[in-house]
């Protein structure tokens, strides 16, 4: 039986805590107890020592269970410094040590899960005279980064605390389906507009602008599923919130977005590109292109960006609109953000802006 394990940001927050615990001269075991949001997790810590009277070093390891995760064993380490509290100060300062990514403006790419993980599970432990600085380390952190899109989304420098659950579940096509269904499911109790993020860049774009992740749902590939899924449910609207060189197969009418059974996006870009009024030299640039990243490199050389990432946009939107309709025989409001490698939005910001 497929075994599960634990995201990331889990074991950040286990070996901060076993740190914690330590410089404050508490008691502390080969393991911590750590709340999930809403249920528990016990994680092994595999050392800890004081480094002063005001600070310690825990360190613990990635498990994910039985799911395929490049994190697999790599070392977490988290170092805890008491200072004394201002006033006005906060209890927990996080700060990206060695391994751990920042945006190009220097800020920890610790997102909203991990950054509640950390509130509940160490805040009600620091003395109220104290505010604890905790430096999260990955040392296999930049070598595994490497192997990911971090950097395209404006990530350096190392790895994300990404997620929105401390449970990482092996799962069958199948079942990962189901399970997308059910979080759709269940959100759509508490709102009838949602936001569709396709992929986990979908998702940083989301957390960077500051998007109540109650709003959002993650699709995978099955956006055409999805959709027909949120219909069922009796959702009003779907904002889909997607890199352009996936979102994109949409407007050629392609719902199931995994390469493996369709890919036609250069073929898209290229018929966007001439109805927008560009030539046959650009088209057959646009087809010669080996990426998408580089399809869009012409189109912004021929200064056709906006014509026609807009008209892919509106085909998007008709296109899923009438899936809905054909297919679950009810009208749903769909509209569409695409952004860049770099996770810059292109076309649609403003709809975005309207769901914060």
């Amino acid at each position: 039986m497929a075994q599960t394990g634990y995201t990331l940001p889990v074991f950040a927050v286990a070996a901060a805590k076993a740190a914690l615990c330590c410089a404050q001269d508490q008691s502390h075991s080969d393991y911590v107890v750590i709340n999930l949001l809403p249920t528990e997790a016990e994680i092994p810590i595999e050392q800890c020592a004081r480094l002063n009277p005001q600070s310690a070093l825990a360190i613990t390891r990635s498990d994910p269970g039985d799911n395929l995760d490049l994190t697999r064993n790599t070392p977490i380490w988290a170092k805890v410094e008491l200072h004394p509290r201002s006033s006005d100060g906060e209890a927990i300062i996080l700060e990206a040590g060695d391994g751990l990514g920042r945006s190009l403006e220097g800020i920890p790419a610790i997102y909203s899960y991990a950054q509640k993980l950390f509130e509940a599970n160490l805040s009600p432990l620091i003395a109220s005279h104290h505010t604890a600085h905790i430096t999260i380390i990955l040392p296999e952190g930049k070598q595994l980064a490497s192997r990911t899109s971090n950097a395209a989304f404006g990530i350096i420098d190392g790895l994300s605390l990404l997620g929105t659950s401390g449970i990482s579940k092996p799962l069958s096509t199948e079942e990962h389906l189901d399970s997308l269904r059910e979080v759709l499911i269940d959100r759509a109790t508490q709102t009838k507009d949602l936001i569709f993020c396709i992929g986990s860049n979908g998702m940083q774009v989301a957390d960077k602008a500051g998007i109540d992740p109650q709003q959002i749902i993650q699709t995978g590939n099955w956006i055409g599923a999805m959709l027909l899924e949120a219909a069922r449910q009796q959702v009003n609207s779907v904002l889909l919130l997607g890199y352009q060189g996936k979102l994109i197969k949409l407007a050629g009418g392609i719902f199931n977005t995994s390469s493996h059974l369709a890919d036609a996006k250069l073929e898209i870009l290229t018929a966007a590109f001439i109805r927008a009024g560009g030539d046959a030299a650009g088209a057959q640039q646009i087809l010669a292109a080996k990426t998408a990243d580089a399809a869009h490199g012409v189109i912004q050389e021929q200064g056709q960006e906006l014509p026609v990432f807009t008209d892919l946009v509106e085909r998007i939107n008709t296109k899923a609109i009438a899936y809905v309709s054909k297919y679950a025989d009810r009208a749903m409001l769909v509209d569409t953000v695409l952004f860049d490698r770099q996770g810059k939005i292109i076309v649609g910001e403003e709809k975005l802006i309207c769901r914060l």
